[in-house]
Protein backbone atom coordinates (compact mmCIF):
# COMPACT_ATOMS: atom_id res chain seq x y z
CA UNK A 1 0.00 0.00 0.00
CA UNK A 2 1.26 3.38 -0.94
CA UNK A 3 0.68 6.60 1.21
CA UNK A 4 1.36 10.07 -0.51
CA UNK A 5 1.04 12.87 1.57
CA UNK A 6 0.46 16.65 -0.02
CA UNK A 7 2.79 18.47 2.16
CA UNK A 8 1.98 22.00 3.08
CA UNK A 9 5.69 23.12 3.31
CA UNK A 10 6.23 22.45 -0.37
CA UNK A 11 2.47 23.07 -1.43
CA UNK A 12 2.97 26.78 -0.61
CA UNK A 13 5.39 27.05 -3.40
CA UNK A 14 2.74 25.14 -5.69
CA UNK A 15 4.39 21.50 -5.23
CA UNK A 16 2.64 18.24 -3.93
CA UNK A 17 5.37 16.55 -1.89
CA UNK A 18 5.39 12.59 -1.40
CA UNK A 19 6.34 12.56 2.23
CA UNK A 20 4.81 13.04 5.26
CA UNK A 21 5.31 16.24 7.24
CA UNK A 22 5.16 16.74 10.70
CA UNK A 23 1.30 17.28 11.94
CA UNK A 24 0.82 20.94 13.43
CA UNK A 25 -1.90 21.47 16.11
CA UNK A 26 -3.79 23.71 14.08
CA UNK A 27 -4.43 21.90 10.85
CA UNK A 28 -7.32 20.20 9.66
CA UNK A 29 -6.60 16.28 8.63
CA UNK A 30 -8.24 15.21 5.40
CA UNK A 31 -7.62 12.07 4.17
CA UNK A 32 -7.79 11.09 0.42
CA UNK A 33 -8.82 7.44 -0.37
CA UNK A 34 -7.53 7.05 -4.44
CA UNK A 35 -7.08 4.71 -6.56
CA UNK A 36 -3.93 5.70 -9.34
CA UNK A 37 -2.85 1.86 -10.55
CA UNK A 38 -4.96 -1.27 -11.38
CA UNK A 39 -8.05 -1.48 -13.52
CA UNK A 40 -9.66 1.40 -12.67
CA UNK A 41 -7.07 4.00 -12.71
CA UNK A 42 -7.97 5.35 -15.64
CA UNK A 43 -11.22 6.64 -14.23
CA UNK A 44 -9.55 7.12 -10.39
CA UNK A 45 -6.51 9.23 -11.02
CA UNK A 46 -8.49 12.24 -12.66
CA UNK A 47 -10.82 12.50 -9.86
CA UNK A 48 -8.50 12.49 -6.93
CA UNK A 49 -6.18 14.97 -9.01
CA UNK A 50 -9.18 17.20 -8.95
CA UNK A 51 -9.81 16.69 -5.21
CA UNK A 52 -5.84 17.31 -4.26
CA UNK A 53 -6.10 20.34 -6.08
CA UNK A 54 -8.94 21.64 -4.71
CA UNK A 55 -8.03 21.42 -1.12
CA UNK A 56 -4.39 22.77 -2.36
CA UNK A 57 -6.62 26.01 -4.06
CA UNK A 58 -7.88 26.27 -0.31
CA UNK A 59 -4.43 26.64 1.59
CA UNK A 60 -2.60 28.46 -1.32
CA UNK A 61 -4.82 30.74 -1.95
CA UNK A 62 -6.81 31.12 1.49
CA UNK A 63 -4.25 29.74 4.00
CA UNK A 64 -6.93 27.13 4.88
CA UNK A 65 -10.36 27.31 6.13
CA UNK A 66 -10.13 30.63 8.24
CA UNK A 67 -6.96 30.21 9.58
CA UNK A 68 -6.77 26.15 9.48
CA UNK A 69 -4.93 24.67 7.39
CA UNK A 70 -5.53 20.81 5.69
CA UNK A 71 -2.94 18.74 6.40
CA UNK A 72 -4.10 15.93 3.11
CA UNK A 73 -2.61 12.65 3.00
CA UNK A 74 -3.71 9.98 0.42
CA UNK A 75 -3.65 6.58 0.25
CA UNK A 76 -4.00 4.02 -2.67
CA UNK A 77 -6.44 1.03 -2.39
CA UNK A 78 -6.64 -0.07 -5.84
CA UNK A 79 -10.41 -0.28 -5.43
CA UNK A 80 -9.84 -2.88 -3.29
CA UNK A 81 -12.06 -3.55 -0.54
CA UNK A 82 -9.33 -4.51 1.92
CA UNK A 83 -7.08 -2.38 1.40
CA UNK A 84 -9.68 0.55 1.54
CA UNK A 85 -10.42 -0.90 4.63
CA UNK A 86 -6.47 -1.04 5.78
CA UNK A 87 -6.30 2.66 4.84
CA UNK A 88 -9.38 4.02 7.04
CA UNK A 89 -7.56 2.09 9.93
CA UNK A 90 -4.14 3.53 8.95
CA UNK A 91 -5.79 7.12 9.04
CA UNK A 92 -8.61 7.63 11.14
CA UNK A 93 -6.71 8.59 13.94
CA UNK A 94 -4.35 11.11 12.52
CA UNK A 95 -4.01 14.62 13.30
CA UNK A 96 -4.97 16.72 16.56
CA UNK A 97 -8.62 15.66 15.76
CA UNK A 98 -8.48 12.63 14.00
CA UNK A 99 -10.19 11.95 10.52
CA UNK A 100 -12.33 14.86 9.05
CA UNK A 101 -13.90 12.46 6.88
CA UNK A 102 -13.58 9.79 4.26
CA UNK A 103 -14.42 9.68 0.65
CA UNK A 104 -13.84 5.69 -0.36
CA UNK A 105 -14.95 6.71 -4.03
CA UNK A 106 -15.89 2.66 -3.90
CA UNK A 107 -19.20 1.19 -2.90
CA UNK A 108 -18.01 -1.93 -1.82
CA UNK A 109 -15.49 0.07 0.47
CA UNK A 110 -18.35 2.25 1.75
CA UNK A 111 -20.45 -1.11 2.37
CA UNK A 112 -17.49 -2.37 4.18
CA UNK A 113 -16.85 1.01 6.08
CA UNK A 114 -20.49 2.24 6.93
CA UNK A 115 -20.43 0.11 10.30
CA UNK A 116 -16.61 1.47 11.65
CA UNK A 117 -17.70 4.90 10.47
CA UNK A 118 -20.73 4.55 12.83
CA UNK A 119 -18.73 3.81 15.79
CA UNK A 120 -15.84 5.87 15.39
CA UNK A 121 -18.04 9.07 14.99
CA UNK A 122 -16.26 9.68 11.27
CA UNK A 123 -18.60 10.67 8.24
CA UNK A 124 -18.69 8.89 5.01
CA UNK A 125 -18.77 11.33 1.75
CA UNK A 126 -20.28 8.98 -0.91
CA UNK A 127 -20.82 11.97 -3.82
CA UNK A 128 -23.54 9.91 -6.28
CA UNK A 129 -22.45 6.59 -4.94
CA UNK A 130 -22.34 3.99 -2.10
CA UNK A 131 -25.73 2.96 -0.36
CA UNK A 132 -28.74 4.70 -1.73
CA UNK A 133 -30.42 3.89 1.25
CA UNK A 134 -28.33 6.32 3.28
CA UNK A 135 -30.40 8.67 2.09
CA UNK A 136 -32.01 8.60 5.30
CA UNK A 137 -29.81 10.10 7.71
CA UNK A 138 -32.17 9.11 10.40
CA UNK A 139 -30.64 5.46 10.21
CA UNK A 140 -27.41 6.48 8.85
CA UNK A 141 -26.06 9.54 10.63
CA UNK A 142 -22.74 8.87 9.15
CA UNK A 143 -23.60 8.63 5.79
CA UNK A 144 -24.18 11.33 3.25
CA UNK A 145 -24.49 10.46 -0.45
CA UNK A 146 -24.44 13.84 -1.40
CA UNK A 147 -26.47 15.03 -4.98
CA UNK A 148 -27.87 11.59 -5.82
CA UNK A 149 -27.83 7.63 -5.47
CA UNK A 150 -28.07 5.24 -7.25
CA UNK A 151 -31.72 4.81 -6.97
CA UNK A 152 -32.01 8.54 -7.97
CA UNK A 153 -30.05 7.73 -11.09
CA UNK A 154 -32.05 4.53 -12.13
CA UNK A 155 -35.03 6.66 -12.34
CA UNK A 156 -33.62 9.71 -14.23
CA UNK A 157 -32.31 7.36 -16.81
CA UNK A 158 -35.92 5.71 -16.97
CA UNK A 159 -37.56 9.18 -17.19
CA UNK A 160 -34.99 10.28 -19.92
CA UNK A 161 -35.71 6.71 -22.26
CA UNK A 162 -39.69 7.33 -21.20
CA UNK A 163 -38.97 10.66 -23.01
CA UNK A 164 -37.17 9.39 -25.84
CA UNK A 165 -40.26 7.06 -26.24
CA UNK A 166 -42.67 9.65 -26.21
CA UNK A 167 -44.10 9.32 -22.73
CA UNK A 168 -44.24 6.56 -19.78
CA UNK A 169 -46.96 4.80 -21.06
CA UNK A 170 -44.37 3.89 -24.05
CA UNK A 171 -42.10 1.53 -21.63
CA UNK A 172 -44.71 -0.97 -21.74
CA UNK A 173 -43.85 -4.20 -23.64
CA UNK A 174 -40.41 -2.78 -23.95
CA UNK A 175 -37.26 -4.66 -22.73
CA UNK A 176 -34.76 -2.38 -20.90
CA UNK A 177 -31.24 -4.52 -19.75
CA UNK A 178 -28.70 -3.46 -16.95
CA UNK A 179 -25.21 -4.30 -17.92
CA UNK A 180 -23.36 -4.36 -14.36
CA UNK A 181 -20.21 -4.68 -12.89
CA UNK A 182 -20.83 -7.23 -10.50
CA UNK A 183 -20.00 -5.71 -7.25
CA UNK A 184 -22.10 -3.68 -4.92
CA UNK A 185 -21.72 -0.82 -7.09
CA UNK A 186 -23.15 -2.32 -9.69
CA UNK A 187 -25.75 -4.19 -7.85
CA UNK A 188 -27.16 -0.51 -6.83
CA UNK A 189 -29.51 -0.02 -9.55
CA UNK A 190 -31.47 -3.08 -9.28
CA UNK A 191 -34.00 -2.63 -6.97
CA UNK A 192 -35.37 1.03 -8.67
CA UNK A 193 -35.46 -0.88 -12.08
CA UNK A 194 -37.45 -4.15 -10.26
CA UNK A 195 -40.43 -1.46 -8.97
CA UNK A 196 -40.31 0.63 -12.41
CA UNK A 197 -40.79 -2.29 -14.44
CA UNK A 198 -43.56 -3.28 -12.42
CA UNK A 199 -44.87 -0.08 -12.28
CA UNK A 200 -44.75 0.37 -16.12
CA UNK A 201 -44.99 -3.08 -17.92
CA UNK A 202 -41.31 -3.40 -19.47
CA UNK A 203 -39.20 -6.29 -19.29
CA UNK A 204 -36.34 -5.74 -17.04
CA UNK A 205 -32.87 -7.92 -17.75
CA UNK A 206 -29.69 -7.67 -15.20
CA UNK A 207 -26.40 -8.76 -17.10
CA UNK A 208 -23.58 -8.97 -14.78
CA UNK A 209 -19.82 -8.05 -16.01
CA UNK A 210 -17.35 -9.75 -13.48
CA UNK A 211 -14.72 -7.52 -12.39
CA UNK A 212 -12.53 -6.25 -13.72
CA UNK A 213 -14.78 -5.80 -17.08
CA UNK A 214 -12.17 -6.87 -19.65
CA UNK A 215 -14.07 -10.13 -21.06
CA UNK A 216 -17.39 -9.37 -22.14
CA UNK A 217 -18.92 -11.19 -25.17
CA UNK A 218 -20.81 -13.77 -23.56
CA UNK A 219 -22.83 -10.68 -22.11
CA UNK A 220 -22.84 -8.80 -25.48
CA UNK A 221 -24.53 -11.89 -27.78
CA UNK A 222 -26.78 -11.75 -24.86
CA UNK A 223 -28.00 -8.18 -25.63
CA UNK A 224 -27.82 -9.78 -29.59
CA UNK A 225 -30.14 -12.44 -28.80
CA UNK A 226 -32.06 -10.62 -26.43
CA UNK A 227 -32.31 -7.33 -28.55
CA UNK A 228 -33.55 -5.27 -25.75
CA UNK A 229 -34.89 -1.50 -26.68
CA UNK A 230 -32.41 0.08 -24.35
CA UNK A 231 -28.90 -0.85 -21.93
CA UNK A 232 -28.19 0.91 -19.19
CA UNK A 233 -23.98 0.58 -18.22
CA UNK A 234 -23.28 0.43 -14.47
CA UNK A 235 -19.41 0.45 -15.62
CA UNK A 236 -16.31 1.79 -14.09
CA UNK A 237 -12.52 1.90 -15.29
CA UNK A 238 -11.98 -0.54 -18.16
CA UNK A 239 -15.08 -2.01 -18.37
CA UNK A 240 -17.29 1.01 -19.71
CA UNK A 241 -15.00 1.19 -22.88
CA UNK A 242 -14.88 -2.51 -23.50
CA UNK A 243 -18.57 -2.62 -22.90
CA UNK A 244 -18.55 0.25 -25.93
CA UNK A 245 -16.54 -2.02 -28.38
CA UNK A 246 -18.28 -4.86 -27.78
CA UNK A 247 -21.39 -3.56 -28.34
CA UNK A 248 -20.25 -2.58 -31.80
CA UNK A 249 -19.66 -5.96 -32.34
CA UNK A 250 -22.79 -7.36 -32.39
CA UNK A 251 -23.87 -3.89 -34.03
CA UNK A 252 -26.05 -2.76 -31.11
CA UNK A 253 -26.75 0.90 -31.50
CA UNK A 254 -24.74 2.90 -29.34
CA UNK A 255 -27.17 5.69 -28.92
CA UNK A 256 -29.74 3.16 -27.26
CA UNK A 257 -27.07 3.10 -24.43
CA UNK A 258 -27.42 4.93 -21.17
CA UNK A 259 -24.38 4.90 -19.20
CA UNK A 260 -24.67 6.33 -15.34
CA UNK A 261 -22.39 8.80 -14.37
CA UNK A 262 -19.60 6.89 -13.16
CA UNK A 263 -20.19 5.41 -16.92
CA UNK A 264 -19.96 9.11 -18.37
CA UNK A 265 -16.40 10.76 -18.86
CA UNK A 266 -13.89 10.95 -21.20
CA UNK A 267 -11.50 7.69 -20.15
CA UNK A 268 -14.65 5.91 -21.04
CA UNK A 269 -15.14 6.64 -24.67
CA UNK A 270 -12.10 7.59 -26.22
CA UNK A 271 -10.37 4.24 -26.13
CA UNK A 272 -13.53 2.77 -28.14
CA UNK A 273 -13.23 5.56 -30.84
CA UNK A 274 -15.59 6.36 -33.27
CA UNK A 275 -17.82 3.25 -31.85
CA UNK A 276 -18.72 5.32 -29.22
CA UNK A 277 -20.26 7.96 -31.14
CA UNK A 278 -23.62 8.64 -29.82
CA UNK A 279 -23.09 6.83 -26.71
CA UNK A 280 -25.14 8.61 -23.89
CA UNK A 281 -24.61 8.81 -20.23
CA UNK A 282 -25.91 10.69 -16.62
CA UNK A 283 -24.65 13.65 -15.61
CA UNK A 284 -23.90 13.90 -11.78
CA UNK A 285 -25.41 17.90 -12.44
CA UNK A 286 -21.87 18.84 -13.64
CA UNK A 287 -20.16 18.07 -16.80
CA UNK A 288 -16.82 18.64 -18.82
CA UNK A 289 -15.55 22.51 -19.07
CA UNK A 290 -14.19 25.40 -17.12
CA UNK A 291 -15.61 27.62 -14.99
CA UNK A 292 -14.78 30.01 -12.03
CA UNK A 293 -13.16 27.74 -10.07
CA UNK A 294 -10.91 26.30 -12.70
CA UNK A 295 -9.21 29.86 -13.17
CA UNK A 296 -8.53 30.23 -9.62
CA UNK A 297 -6.66 26.43 -9.54
CA UNK A 298 -4.54 27.89 -12.33
CA UNK A 299 -3.78 30.77 -10.39
CA UNK A 300 -3.03 29.87 -7.63
CA UNK A 301 -1.90 26.16 -8.16
CA UNK A 302 0.74 26.35 -10.94
CA UNK A 303 2.03 22.90 -10.21
CA UNK A 304 -1.10 21.48 -10.26
CA UNK A 305 -1.70 17.73 -10.36
CA UNK A 306 -4.90 18.25 -13.04
CA UNK A 307 -3.01 18.43 -16.23
CA UNK A 308 -3.57 16.90 -18.83
CA UNK A 309 -7.32 16.08 -17.39
CA UNK A 310 -7.90 19.48 -16.34
CA UNK A 311 -11.56 20.46 -16.58
CA UNK A 312 -12.34 17.07 -17.81
CA UNK A 313 -15.77 15.47 -16.34
CA UNK A 314 -13.78 13.46 -14.00
CA UNK A 315 -11.49 15.97 -12.71
CA UNK A 316 -14.27 18.01 -12.25
CA UNK A 317 -15.97 15.46 -9.96
CA UNK A 318 -13.11 15.81 -7.94
CA UNK A 319 -13.15 19.31 -7.55
CA UNK A 320 -16.89 19.34 -6.40
CA UNK A 321 -16.49 16.55 -4.17
CA UNK A 322 -13.33 18.73 -2.26
CA UNK A 323 -15.59 22.11 -2.18
CA UNK A 324 -18.36 20.28 -0.21
CA UNK A 325 -15.96 18.45 2.36
CA UNK A 326 -14.80 21.70 2.89
CA UNK A 327 -17.30 23.57 2.98
CA UNK A 328 -19.29 21.33 5.55
CA UNK A 329 -15.72 22.27 7.72
CA UNK A 330 -16.56 26.23 7.46
CA UNK A 331 -20.09 25.42 8.56
CA UNK A 332 -18.65 22.96 10.97
CA UNK A 333 -16.97 25.71 12.41
CA UNK A 334 -19.51 28.36 12.67
CA UNK A 335 -20.72 26.61 15.38
CA UNK A 336 -17.75 25.15 17.05
CA UNK A 337 -14.92 27.28 16.05
CA UNK A 338 -12.30 28.75 13.56
CA UNK A 339 -10.35 25.31 14.82
CA UNK A 340 -9.36 21.26 13.83
CA UNK A 341 -12.69 20.08 14.54
CA UNK A 342 -13.29 16.21 14.95
CA UNK A 343 -15.73 14.10 12.84
CA UNK A 344 -18.42 14.47 14.81
CA UNK A 345 -18.55 18.28 14.83
CA UNK A 346 -18.12 17.62 10.42
CA UNK A 347 -21.06 15.30 10.42
CA UNK A 348 -23.37 18.53 11.65
CA UNK A 349 -21.40 20.40 9.33
CA UNK A 350 -22.47 17.71 6.69
CA UNK A 351 -26.24 17.87 7.92
CA UNK A 352 -26.62 21.32 8.21
CA UNK A 353 -24.89 22.40 4.39
CA UNK A 354 -26.89 24.90 2.46
CA UNK A 355 -24.97 25.85 -0.80
CA UNK A 356 -27.32 28.67 -2.54
CA UNK A 357 -27.02 29.92 -5.78
CA UNK A 358 -25.30 33.04 -4.34
CA UNK A 359 -22.78 30.99 -2.53
CA UNK A 360 -21.63 28.48 -5.17
CA UNK A 361 -21.24 31.93 -7.37
CA UNK A 362 -18.99 33.07 -5.20
CA UNK A 363 -17.10 29.89 -4.75
CA UNK A 364 -16.54 29.49 -8.52
CA UNK A 365 -18.89 27.04 -9.21
CA UNK A 366 -21.74 29.13 -10.74
CA UNK A 367 -23.24 26.87 -14.19
CA UNK A 368 -21.10 23.67 -12.53
CA UNK A 369 -23.80 22.84 -9.84
CA UNK A 370 -27.54 23.29 -8.95
CA UNK A 371 -27.82 24.16 -4.96
CA UNK A 372 -27.52 21.87 -2.23
CA UNK A 373 -29.08 21.57 1.05
CA UNK A 374 -28.65 18.51 3.63
CA UNK A 375 -30.57 17.81 6.34
CA UNK A 376 -31.13 15.13 9.30
CA UNK A 377 -33.60 13.44 7.24
CA UNK A 378 -32.35 13.52 3.59
CA UNK A 379 -28.33 13.39 3.81
CA UNK A 380 -28.78 13.32 -0.40
CA UNK A 381 -29.85 16.99 -0.43
CA UNK A 382 -30.05 17.12 -3.94
CA UNK A 383 -31.33 14.53 -7.10
CA UNK A 384 -31.08 16.31 -10.33
CA UNK A 385 -29.44 14.97 -13.60
CA UNK A 386 -28.84 15.55 -17.38
CA UNK A 387 -28.52 13.45 -20.26
CA UNK A 388 -24.77 13.89 -22.47
CA UNK A 389 -24.22 12.28 -25.42
CA UNK A 390 -20.45 11.87 -27.05
CA UNK A 391 -20.28 12.79 -31.02
CA UNK A 392 -16.55 11.46 -31.27
CA UNK A 393 -15.02 14.23 -29.41
CA UNK A 394 -16.62 16.08 -26.91
CA UNK A 395 -19.62 15.67 -24.57
CA UNK A 396 -23.05 17.31 -25.45
CA UNK A 397 -25.77 18.03 -23.11
CA UNK A 398 -29.08 16.72 -24.97
CA UNK A 399 -31.38 17.14 -22.36
CA UNK A 400 -33.21 19.59 -20.04
CA UNK A 401 -32.65 18.75 -16.01
CA UNK A 402 -34.33 15.23 -14.34
CA UNK A 403 -35.14 14.94 -10.78
CA UNK A 404 -35.43 11.50 -9.81
CA UNK A 405 -38.38 10.86 -7.75
CA UNK A 406 -39.15 10.52 -4.44
CA UNK A 407 -42.67 8.74 -4.62
CA UNK A 408 -40.45 6.05 -6.49
CA UNK A 409 -37.32 6.05 -4.45
CA UNK A 410 -38.50 6.92 -0.92
CA UNK A 411 -40.53 3.86 -0.28
CA UNK A 412 -37.46 2.19 -1.03
CA UNK A 413 -35.18 4.40 0.71
CA UNK A 414 -37.49 3.33 3.96
CA UNK A 415 -38.07 -0.27 3.58
CA UNK A 416 -34.53 -1.12 3.67
CA UNK A 417 -33.15 1.38 6.16
CA UNK A 418 -35.26 0.39 8.28
CA UNK A 419 -34.33 -3.69 7.75
CA UNK A 420 -30.92 -2.43 8.64
CA UNK A 421 -31.46 -0.50 11.23
CA UNK A 422 -33.43 -3.37 12.62
CA UNK A 423 -30.93 -5.61 11.71
CA UNK A 424 -27.84 -3.55 13.55
CA UNK A 425 -30.17 -2.53 16.32
CA UNK A 426 -30.34 0.83 15.47
CA UNK A 427 -32.66 3.26 17.16
CA UNK A 428 -33.76 5.91 14.17
CA UNK A 429 -32.61 9.62 15.18
CA UNK A 430 -36.32 11.70 15.75
CA UNK A 431 -35.17 14.23 12.83
CA UNK A 432 -38.06 16.49 13.85
CA UNK A 433 -35.40 17.32 16.94
CA UNK A 434 -32.35 17.54 15.32
CA UNK A 435 -30.11 20.79 15.97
Amino acid sequence: MTLKTVGLALAALGGAAMFAPAMAQNEQYVPILSYRTGPYAVNGAPYADGVSDYYNLVNLRDGGINGVKLQIEECETGYATDKGVECYERMKGKGPTGASFFNPLSTGITFALTDKTLQDKIPIITMGYGRADSKNGAVFAYNFPLLGTYWSAADIAMQHIAKELGGEGNLKGKKIALVFHDSPYGKEPIPTLEVLAKKNGFTFIPIPVTHPGVEQKSQWLRIRQERPDYVLLWGWGVMNGTSINEAASVAYPRDKIIGVWWSGAEPDVAPAGAQATGYKALMLQHGAGEFGVHGAIKQHVPNRLGKENFGQVLYNRGVVNAMLGVEAIRTAQKRFGNKPLTGEQIRWGLENLDLSAARLKELGFEGMMRPVKISCGDHEGARDGRVQQWDGKKWNIISDWYTARQDVTEPLVKDISAKYAAEKKITPRDCSKAD
